[in-house]
């Protein structure tokens, strides 16, 4: 994993661009609009809870991901005030949900389904929210625009709250198999995810923090660097950058894929899968 600074001076671009965020108004989501506004972006921000935000730079819509005509009611709102929609933050999340080692009845002693609510909001919503905006991106014009999801560093690594980090590898999937599909169709369009480590958000209670006085805690400010950097650089493409502590690295296109990408070689599948697509079509104009 290659370290790397992010400089105040790396997010000019963002000025006059038009940014929709969900979960805008605390933790990460909130620190990002404000960032993004620093730098006169042109925010629409979408969540359950009001936003402190006041500024004629900022337009808030009161939205649940969870929602499809919730969602589709932010981009409208948002292409309807400022004419397009240049990038989007999918970042909308709660917290674990469900514990698999419990045992919940019902009245009549049949056994509760566990709770998907966090697989709804920080998954399925993240892929709604993010379909809209490659919507969006595919029918304005020009073309394009950037989108950038909340994962987690649980994307990659072991962590027991198991509904949070199951939906959290569900996000880096996503960009996974979306942006290989992209660029095939060569499309104007770039999609990446952040990874914050330990972060003091909403999702963390103070009681918890303060039980981990050793734990390197970073502020949401320092993820939302990382959400704004993904922006703002068009060569972005694909990429993961996990933050701990206020340091940022990359790590999708760490010096480990390449490796792998050796090792596996034509036995790649998405070069499979390819092919396979690349023969159907050659069958079906037969």
């Amino acid at each position: 994993m290659a370290e790397f600074k992010i400089n105040d001076e790396d997010f000019a671009p963002l000025a006059g661009k038009v940014v929709v965020i969900t979960g805008c108004s605390s933790g990460i989501g909130l620190a990002t609009t404000e960032l993004l506004l620093a730098h006169g972006a042109l925010v629409v921000g979408g969540d359950l809870n009001p936003s402190p935000v006041e500024t004629s730079s900022f337009s808030f819509l009161k939205t649940d991901t969870t929602s499809w005509p919730n969602l589709l009611a932010l981009f409208d709102h948002a292409k309807q005030l400022h004419g397009r929609i240049d990038h989007v933050f999918s970042n909308a999340g709660i917290s674990g949900r469900a514990n698999y080692l419990s045992e919940n009845f019902d009245v009549n002693g049949e056994l509760q389904e566990p709770s998907t609510l966090t697989f709804d909001i920080d998954l399925r919503g993240m892929i709604n929210t993010s379909y809209l905006g490659l919507y969006h991106f595919r029918h304005q014009e020009p073309q394009g625009g950037g989108i950038v999801c909340t994962a987690s560093a649980s994307s990659f690594q072991q962590f027991r709250v198991c509904d949070y980090t199951t939906a959290k590898h569900g996000v880096l999937g996503w960009m996974r198999g979306i942006v290989p599909n992209i660029e095939t169709a060569g499309l104007p369009i770039r999609v990446n995810a952040i990874s914050p480590s330990w972060t003091k958000t909403g999702l963390v209670p103070q009681s918890v923090v303060d039980m981990f006085p050793d734990v390197t805690w970073q502020g949401p400010d320092a993820a939302a660097r990382s959400v704004a950097i993904l922006m703002a650089d068009e060569s972005k493409q694909g990429q993961l950058i996990y933050s701990v502590g206020g340091r940022f690295m990359e790590i999708e296109q760490s010096s480990l894929l390449p490796v792998a990408a050796e090792i596996v070689g034509e036995a790649n599948e998405d070069k499979m899968i390819l092919r396979m697509m690349q023969m159907s079509s050659e069958i079906g104009n037969r």
